[in-house]
């Protein structure tokens, strides 16, 4: 069983960590690396993870890499690569020979421009990982959503997923500006979606799987189980939950599933989307 999205950061490396200067996010201000994240999987059936870059820095490639070598659970890296650079294909051959570079992600949620995937030169960025089959994670806000059936025309033979549901508004039990902009980009084939994040757009006081599963069930409705998969989103969730409460609550949320649907969401996708080694 897969994780398909967490983290590791560590404060001494020489990396942008501004972000968690952010008072809200004071308590996850510390190290996270995979000596901390192993003993929390083994609480539950998660047994292979999927480091997904937090840095606009190919030497966080290397660092992460680096840590899978030493730690057998980290089954694969989605890493960072300057999509608008005319040197992206050269920045990508770098990594693409290592067994455990994955994909890609640029964290587009921030991006001034709401239009920042569509440009230009960012597409020629993408034509690169397309012709290379490195698989893209789209960290999207809802308004960004509008975007994928474009990227997906532009780019068929690119495997893209959704980060976190495309983090949906769950603490104002809002669906409308988001499920008719999921469903259109369900439509794609190239595109699935990850369960995750999920809690920390709920309330963080007081989240209950309730406010969790109408998301959930939507995303499943749209894609089906072969097409979403599991990620903690750890240790971004600590904020809110603990790592097995995150994984208690989906199960949860999904509901009374058959077997061979929760192999597909706890596993399954991840490693056809991925291109795992089983």
């Amino acid at each position: 069983m897969i994780d398909a999205h967490q983290h590791f950061w560590q404060l001494s490396q020489p990396f942008n960590y501004g972000w968690l200067d952010a008072p809200a996010l004071a308590s996850i201000k510390r190290d996270f690396l995979p000596e901390h994240l192993e003993p929390l999987i083994q609480q539950t059936p998660i047994r292979r993870t999927i480091f997904v870059q937090t840095q606009h820095d190919l030497a966080e490639n290397r660092w992460v890499l680096g840590l899978a070598e030493r730690h057998p659970f980290i089954a694969g890296v989605v890493g960072w690569v300057d999509l608008a650079s005319a040197a992206c294909e050269d920045q990508l051959l770098e990594f693409t020979g290592h067994p455990k570079f994955v994909g890609v992600r640029h964290v587009t949620q921030d991006e001034p421009d709401d239009d920042f995937i569509i440009r230009p030169d960012v597409l020629r960025g993408l034509k690169v990982l397309e012709k290379h089959g490195v698989p893209f994670d789209l960290l999207f806000y809802v308004k960004h959503l509008r975007h994928v059936p474009a990227l997906a025309r532009h780019l068929p033979a690119l495997p893209m997923v959704i980060d976190h549901l495309a983090k949906p508004r769950i603490k104002d039990r809002q669906t409308d500006d988001w499920l008719p902009h999921l469903r259109a980009a369900a439509a794609f084939p190239n595109v699935v979606c990850k369960l995750s994040g999920m809690v920390t757009e709920a309330n963080w006081r007081h989240w209950t799987v309730a406010d969790l599963k109408p998301y959930v069930q939507a995303a499943l409705e749209a894609f089906g189980p072969e097409r979403c998969m599991f990620g903690s989103d750890w240790p971004v969730c600590e904020l809110t939950g603990s790592y097995h409460q995150v994984y208690e609550a989906l199960v949860a949320a999904l509901g009374p599933i058959r077997a061979d649907e929760q192999r597909q969401i706890f596993g399954g996708t991840a490693a056809r989307f991925y291109g795992l080694e089983t």
